[in-house]
């Protein structure tokens, strides 16, 4: 999908920065068109990228956006000349034409090329999406009702729970319903392997800026992947409706350095190891005792 984001950029956004002009007065002069990590105000468009993935997704976007623009137009240039030129009043004695070769050939094979030319870009995007390269980092990420669980196998094999923050424990800046009390932390310009799974009912792992939406399905690992390459905090929801609280369980990730990322993993590991509670004892794990 390299190959197409390139070409993309060169031929639609110029289109793009026209049609975002023409619709900046309906969002104001300091709405934002598409936030980076967060929703924006009057939002126009897909989330800004920060990942090679969401790179190429977004070029697809806009190359559909124009294929479908194109079509309407046609349909709708075409059914203004059937209004004018063929109304009973302007065009008294209809047509008996019942076959025209060429046109059935013509209308037969455009569509076919149309779904081609979707369809490449399409399958060369899932392909990335779907494999993974060799990460640099594992994370696993658990749903529950109504949080999620990060374990980190690659640093220590530690393990924190992640829960949205109260809207009266908000501090300044900090989105509602998007805060979380403790953030999954990757490195920036790494490939990080998400592996994903619920622990009660089918939640949904989702960051836009990153490109990535998987469903957790309880006993079951399915798996994404994202390489940031800005710092910053990025945020999702889980996007399976999951329950009650389905709309209290936000994903927040903060990407950092390398020198930042090894510090917090050394201090992670040892705050979150000591909020695990003990293993249980041989006695203990057999089982209550009847007598």
């Amino acid at each position: 999908m390299k190959v197409f984001s390139p070409l993309f950029s060169r031929l639609f956004s110029p289109l793009a920065a026209i049609a975002a002009m023409a619709a900046a007065p309906l969002a104001g002069a300091s709405a934002a068109l598409a936030g980076i990590g967060q929703p924006s105000p009057w939002q126009i468009g897909l989330q800004g990228s920060v990942t090679p993935v969401m790179d190429d997704i977004t070029g697809f976007n806009t190359f559909l956006f124009w294929i479908t623009t194109a079509i309407a137009v046609f349909v709708l240039v075409l059914l203004a000349i059937i209004i004018v030129r063929f109304n009973a009043r302007a065009h008294p004695v209809a047509s008996r034409t019942t076959h025209n070769t060429p046109l059935e050939v013509i209308w037969t094979i455009v569509p076919v090329v149309i779904l081609l030319l979707i369809a490449v870009p399409s399958f060369r995007l899932l392909f990335i999406q779907l494999d993974v390269p060799k990460p640099d980092l594992t994370i696993k990420a658990t749903g529950k009702q109504w949080l999620w669980s990060y374990s980190y196998p690659d640093n220590g094999n530690f393990e924190f729970d992640s829960t949205v923050v109260a809207d009266k424990d908000l501090k300044p800046g900090q989105p509602r319903l998007l805060t979380v009390d403790n953030e999954m932390v990757v490195p920036v310009n790494k490939v990080v392997h998400v592996l994903v799974t619920g622990a009660d009912v089918i939640h949904s792992f989702t960051v836009p800026s990153f490109g990535i939406r998987i469903d957790a399905v309880p006993g079951r690992i399915n798996d994404t992947w994202f390489k940031a390459t800005r710092e910053g905090m990025y945020y999702g929801q889980c996007s399976e409706l999951c329950g009650v609280d389905h709309s209290f369980m936000p994903i927040a990730v903060r990407v950092v350095s390398d020198e930042d990322f090894t510090k917090w993993a050394a201090a992670a590991k040892q705050k979150y190891a000591a909020e695990q509670p003990a293993p249980p004892t041989a006695l203990a794990a057999a089982g209550p005792v009847w007598r």
